[in-house]
């Protein structure tokens, strides 16, 4: 039996926090090869180098190279493509966006001129914003599926809840596919559920955009001691900024679905969040010619908060169509993302160039998500089981001619989860490849970076207890050209 619109008051319930879950807490802990054009063009190995605004974020003993006091901003120029392949049709999609990878100031205090004799050389302090990672993306994949369709998984939600208590239970699920007939109750069972699709058959095509980033404005602190040994210290204010936007359909492409004719889902979602970290690092000139640097970071203690809702349409051959709204939806809620630990090499050759290589171990599993109103131990449980530690490598080199700087690079981000628990070829693993030049005088420089990372990525839209559920495969292509402008004063 079907009730009519009746639901007003109950769009008052509150939204259960199961919307966050393992895939939001890798989300925000995982960072990109951004920041000023010098840093990525050398794929962001430079935490034995320093000398770069970037490092405020990676090694803050870095800012201890400073000579002289420098201002930089760099603006970014961001473009992502991603192809799809999903139950044997391929789709393509991009996104463009114009950002900022840095801007800030290095201040130099220098309380001696002499650099032969032992003592501090120099004492130095940075304040700016460093982006850590893009969210700008977009991604459509479709395909004709003859085994299953999403009504299924709203069937399966449903069933066992009563119909008067279904729309409060599942606001932003099996609720919306009830209010607009698209599952309704068996005959003479008001607890158990039917669906329009019941053998398949039907063309589904899923579209994503999502925008924003994650980055932080880092407080910096850092001395030379006896040109050896240089300290950094940085306090960081991290912010989160994500918006997506999706909408799910199915059609009846082929008119063999007797009444139906197609149905959408659309969802938005908006996160938020500040947090808190602390980074140390060193420096160790060994020789003249080889540094080695370390830098650990505290993990980032973020307060969030989220904002979603969802609508969904209806069709059907007799011409009929409905649409009901979910509620709006907000949350607040705690995510610590994992601590990070970074050893570098550095070379420099005289005058002439540079030679860096990094490593970075983090171990995804730590991440955790926490609430005064909801214990997350299934979503923290999966984050345990799924992910795993990992380590990072970047590697790049400049070198000199007169006033010009070339400069390559490449890092490596192994795959985030734990043996067993990603698909083959579409692991999220990344590769990322960089380029750039710069024009370097004793009171200015300029710098361009470009930097091509891809890597494969799996996406099921639903999933179903008595079968399995085929999913995308996409690549994602990401190019980022940077350009640097500095002056030292």
């Amino acid at each position: 039996m079907r009730p009519k619109y009746f639901l007003a008051a109950l769009l008052l319930v509150s939204v259960s926090a199961a919307a966050q879950n393992d895939i939001d807490a890798l989300r925000y802990s995982q960072t990109s090869p951004t920041g000023t054009a010098r840093f990525t063009a050398m794929a962001g190995a430079f935490s034995a180098l320093g000398g770069d605004f970037s490092v405020l974020s990676t090694n803050p003993a870095g800012i201890a190279i400073y000579k002289k006091s420098e201002f930089s901003m760099s603006p970014s120029f961001f473009k992502e493509k991603s192809e799809s392949d999903y139950l044997g049709r391929k789709e393509s999609d991009n996104k463009y966006n114009f950002n900022f990878g840095n801007a800030g100031f290095v201040f130099t205090y220098r309380p001696t001129r002499n650099d032969t004799s032992r003592g501090w050389k120099n004492w130095n302090f940075g304040i700016g914003y460093n982006r850590l990672n893009n969210f700008h993306a977009a991604s459509t994949y479709e395909g004709t599926n003859n085994n299953n369709s999403l009504l299924d998984y709203y069937v399966e939600q449903a069933n066992g809840i009563n119909y008067s208590f279904l729309t409060s239970t599942f606001p932003f699920g099996a609720g919306l596919a009830y209010q607009t007939y698209l599952i309704d109750t068996l005959a003479g069972d008001n607890s158990h559920y039917y669906n329009v699709i019941p053998n398949a058959g039907e063309l589904q095509r899923r579209s994503m955009e999502s925008k924003g980033s994650m980055g932080e404005f880092d407080l910096t602190f850092g001395g030379n001691y006896s040109n050896r040994l240089y300290l950094g210290a940085t306090l960081g204010i991290a912010s989160i900024r994500y918006i997506e936007s999706s909408t799910y359909e199915e059609i009846d492409q082929q008119n063999s679905i007797p009444g139906f004719t197609s149905f959408r889902l659309n969802n938005d979602l908006k996160t938020t969040g500040t947090g808190i970290n602390f980074k140390l690092g060193m420096i160790f000139r060994a020789t003249d010619f080889v540094r080695i640097g370390l830098a650990l970071h505290t993990p980032t203690f973020y307060q969030m908060h989220d904002e979603y809702s969802g609508t969904m349409s209806s069709k059907f051959d007799d011409g009929s169509s409905h649409t009901f709204d979910s509620p709006s939806g907000s949350y607040d809620y705690e995510l610590t993302t994992p601590m990070k630990a970074i050893v570098g090499i550095g070379f420099v050759i005289g005058k002439m160039g540079l030679i860096g290589a990094d490593y970075e171990f983090i171990d995804y599993s730590e991440a955790k998500l926490n609430s005064g109103s909801y214990n997350y131990a299934v979503e923290n449980g999966a984050t345990r089981s799924k992910y795993t530690a990992t380590g990072n490598l970047k590697i790049g080199t400049e070198w000199r001619y007169e006033t010009y700087s070339f400069r390559a690079g490449y890092a490596m981000f192994p795959t985030p989860f734990a043996a067993g628990q990603g698909v083959s070829g579409a692991d999220q693993a990344r590769n990322a490849f960089s380029a750039g030049l710069g024009i370097r005088d004793q009171d200015y420089f300029i710098d361009l970076a470009y930097v091509f990372t891809t890597g494969k990525y799996y996406y099921v839209p639903y999933t179903l207890s008595t079968e399995q559920v085929q999913g995308a495969t996409t690549e994602m292509q990401t190019n980022n050209i940077t350009l640097t402008f500095g002056v030292k004063f």
